[in-house]
């Protein structure tokens, strides 16, 4: 009886917070507050227990994504403001022709969404795609598809991005792991979703580019190299240190104290302040920019993770109030014995939460919060990180109407309804179930 009555408390908690987002329109934030709540009481934990239990997983949660998250924000920010982005974009189409476009934007998507956020980065891309449609008289869905393909990979599977940063912090997984695992599964997504899907669907439906209008231009772009170099350091550093606590590295393989400080320049923190630093100097103060126009556009960039870091951190008190009245370990329990893999639950729980309410992170987080109580203490890194992607896969499917993402696609390539579900709703399925796919297929080899 106990068992059934903590099931139905996460049912009604879940049943809850849909409501508050979809019916109320409360904020995401508050609404995972509220619905973390009602399970406490009705799973009837001490009324101040549930207090506590917010401090601790909120507190829990934010000391490592709030540090992440807002230093990735930072280093976009400047990536971004510098024509970083431009610069990258323009050298891959210069390399790769108009003939294989759809491959150099899919490619420029998948890396300029590691610094730069899906939107902004989108929306500074766009006039690529705008020209190119142009030039060549073919359908714009043939170049839109797979630089929103690219985009929306790197945006949930590949840290420092905030979603796979806060899903992993929530399941205790390893960003070097995370990291790694994201490219090798966004790779195979990425030319399913982006130019096979595009080439597909341009034959189908002919979009033309609006009149040209007038963008932010830049006089001289950064060296594509030092672009590519910077956006490179953190990730070295991250997956160089996940390597160094790897078995390639037995115990004295490495002087102790050498090692210690290579682990602390490979941690996420320190990768990313080193990134920051080398991106304000050499994209900042080298190329004539005032110091405190810097400021102001890392201070701005801090608006758009705030919301993040507060979302993470309502997702880990849900996860918190789950392993705290036993419902973690009581579905633990009740899918070993069925059967049934915490894989796919994870990656079920994302889409059915994705689906309903239409922000990616917050299916991401939430599902997190379900799953994280359900792994054993014996589960290996790696498949704690295949866990993250199943879940970032998950959170990826169907895109449409209550989704931000939906109608800025619909926006910036002048399509209606029907045809941006035709297009960006099932290239965001194909996303997900090839994502899926993969990390299925990895899990059975590691």
């Amino acid at each position: 009886m106990l068992g059934f009555w903590l099931l139905a408390s996460v049912f009604f908690g879940i049943v809850i917070l849909l409501v508050l987002i979809l019916k109320l329109k409360i904020p995401a934030f508050i609404a995972l507050l509220i619905a973390s709540i009602a399970v406490g009481v009705f799973s009837g934990m001490h009324p101040l227990e549930i207090i506590n239990t917010i401090k601790d997983g909120m507190g829990n949660t934010l000391g490592f994504v709030a540090t992440v998250v807002g230093l990735g924000a930072m280093f976009g920010a400047i990536l971004e403001h510098s024509g970083g982005a431009e610069a990258l974009a323009n050298y891959l189409l210069h390399k790769f022709g108009e003939k294989n476009a759809s491959w150099a934007l899919v490619i420029t998507g998948f890396f300029v969404a590691i610094p730069v956020f899906f939107d902004v980065a989108f929306i500074i891309l766009v006039p690529l795609i705008y020209s190119l449609q142009r030039k060549t008289k073919k359908s714009l869905l043939l170049y839109a598809i797979p630089l929103l393909a690219g985009l929306a990979i790197t945006h949930a599977f590949i840290p420092p991005t905030p979603g796979p940063v806060a899903v992993a912090d929530i399941l205790k997984a390893d960003l070097g792991w995370v990291i790694l695992f994201g490219f090798i599964v966004g790779i195979p997504t990425a030319i399913v979703s982006g130019p096979l899907f595009s080439k597909y669907i341009a034959k189908k439906i002919f979009v033309e580019a609006p009149s040209i209008e007038k963008n932010q231009q830049f006089k001289d772009y950064p060296a594509v190299g030092l672009i590519i170099a910077i956006i490179g350091i953190p990730i070295v550093l991250i997956v160089s240190n996940t390597v160094l606590n790897s078995p390639l590295f037995a115990e004295g393989t490495i002087p102790n104290n050498i090692k210690n400080w290579l682990q602390m320049i490979g941690h996420p923190f320190s990768a990313l302040i080193i990134a920051n630093l080398i991106a304000w100097y050499l994209l900042g103060i080298k190329r004539g920019y005032h110091k405190e126009t810097l400021l102001k556009i890392t201070t701005k960039s801090m608006e758009a993770a705030g919301i993040i870091i507060l979302l993470t951190g309502a997702g880990g008190v849900f996860k918190q109030v789950l392993i705290n009245t036993g419902t973690g370990a009581m579905l633990a329990n009740y899918f070993a014995d069925k059967g049934i893999s915490v894989l796919f639950f994870a990656f079920l729980a994302a889409v059915i939460v994705r689906v309903l309410q239409g922000s990616s992170t917050v299916a991401m987080i939430t599902a997190a919060g379900i799953t994280a109580p359900l792994l054993a203490d014996s589960i290996s890194e790696i498949d704690k990180a295949l866990m993250v992607i199943a879940i970032a896969a998950g959170a990826s499917i169907m895109s449409h109407v209550n989704d931000s993402g939906f109608w800025l696609v619909s926006k910036y390539l002048h399509i209606d309804e029907k045809q941006t579900f035709k297009s960006w709703s099932v290239m965001t399925i194909l996303l997900s179930l090839v994502g899926f796919t993969s990390v299925m297929i990895l899990s059975l080899i590691f």
